[in-house]
């Protein structure tokens, strides 16, 4: 048995209460209702359950029994067997089997994913690895699921992580070396509501797994309704308000520490594995140059990204701590931060751009991803809190998205 889900995308802009909205949804909710809410963020789970005053909310923790030790996914499971409310996070959801389903349909719950998921991921697997796998009979591909041998699933090997995906039917064979896995799309179908809180939902790669799954869904805001934030399928005009705003308290960088960004696919993530040592210096000069001449920031104010392989080249002294990975979302711990500097031109992985355009005929759009990345990422600065900010775009791709993005 499935429920027949109503999948809510409450695709609302960034502080217009989502997260607020759905604290007051759980607090409001009858004694027999059971949640699981899903975060990005370990550091993000106390403060939400301290939030929920009428439920207790249960986190699954590393913990011994006898001369075991349970784990967390194992904990996950203990607790929805007893049909706890429960607080986890988007890695630990990822690891959902078949157990896993059957105990959240038994348990009649409601899921509050906060922000979507990485539901379609390149493994990365060296070439060598998968001919051993594929020589020693441990794998092997039917209609392009990559399935494990059931003779050997009890093996202990080094492939333990490959063999579970595997089993779990979660991963795809691509182009005759990749495996891609896939979160199992029948979780979502299982829950008597799903509520997604995110923003530009139509640029996000869960967006175009849902399309391909035939999963439909809903979109719904977070408006001020009755004295409290609330979940609403009305439009509301908030964003337009918050836009105009919102121009005037963010002062993007206009001068000569751009031209290294000129170009349609300057600072992307070819860009820097294919440059040599002295232009990816030229870049690290620039954010040097940017936080300590032209702001004059602090190191505790300073907010910077690049992409996580290139991130030793580009630190440097005033603002090397100050480093808050491009992905970030849902996270308060850098609101504080005044000064950024945004050095790269994003992008969709290749191989997973490529993977659904040849797959599916899907063809995502690349600058709704990198706008929505961007935002994201800005949002996580002091400017959250009504604050003005520096910023330092040097892509003029991205620094053009962006400035189109708060004029339309």
């Amino acid at each position: 048995m499935k429920f027949v889900t109503k999948i809510k995308i409450v695709d609302s802009i960034m502080g217009s209460g989502k997260t607020s909205a759905a604290i007051n949804k759980m607090n409001n909710a009858n004694k027999d209702e059971n949640f699981i809410f899903i975060t990005p963020y370990l550091n993000e789970v106390e403060c939400i359950k301290k939030s929920i005053k009428t439920k207790q909310f249960y986190e699954p923790k590393v913990k011994k029994k006898g001369d075991k030790t349970q784990y967390k996914f194992e904990s996950f499971h203990e607790l929805l067997s007893q049909n706890k409310n429960i607080i986890a996070t988007h890695n630990l959801f990822k690891n959902a089997n078949d157990e896993t389903k059957e105990l959240i349909l038994a348990g009649n719950y409601t899921l509050i994913l906060d922000e979507v998921m990485e539901v379609v991921e390149q493994l990365q697997v060296k070439k060598h690895d998968l001919t051993t796998l594929f020589d020693s009979n441990l794998i092997y591909v039917e209609n392009g699921l990559v399935k494990w041998n059931e003779e050997k699933k009890d093996y202990e090997t080094r492939y333990d992580d490959i063999r579970d995906m595997a089993l779990n039917n979660n991963l795809m064979y691509f182009k005759d070396n990749i495996l891609i896995w896939n979160f199992p799309a029948d979780v979502f179908q299982l829950f008597k509501e799903v509520y997604i809180l995110t923003y530009m939902f139509d640029a996000q790669i869960q967006k175009y797994y849902y399309d391909v799954n035939n999963i439909k869904y809903q979109k719904y805001n977070s408006a001020y309704i009755d004295g409290q934030y609330r979940f609403t399928d009305h439009n509301t005009i908030y964003e337009k308000s918050f836009k105009e705003e919102l121009r005037n308290r963010i002062n993007i960088y206009e001068g000569n520490l751009n031209t290294i960004g000129q170009l349609e696919y300057s600072l992307s993530s070819n860009w820097y594995k294919n440059k040599s040592s002295y232009t990816i210096k030229k870049v690290k000069n620039n954010v040097f140059n940017y936080f300590n001449n032209i702001v004059k920031s602090s190191s505790d104010e300073a907010m910077w990204t690049t992409y996580s392989d290139h991130k030793n080249r580009i630190k440097g002294n005033g603002y090397t701590k100050g480093f808050v990975s491009c992905n970030a979302r849902a996270t308060n711990e850098t609101k504080h931060k005044k000064h950024l500097a945004y050095t790269i031109n994003r992008y969709v992985n290749t191989v997973l751009f490529n993977y659904f355009k040849e797959k599916y005929s899907i063809t995502i759009d690349q600058d709704a991803f990198a706008l929505s990345e961007l935002v994201q990422w800005v949002w996580r600065s002091v400017i959250r809190d009504g604050e003005e900010i520096t910023l330092y775009i040097p892509s003029l791709r991205m620094r053009k998205l962006l400035m189109n993005w708060l004029d339309t």
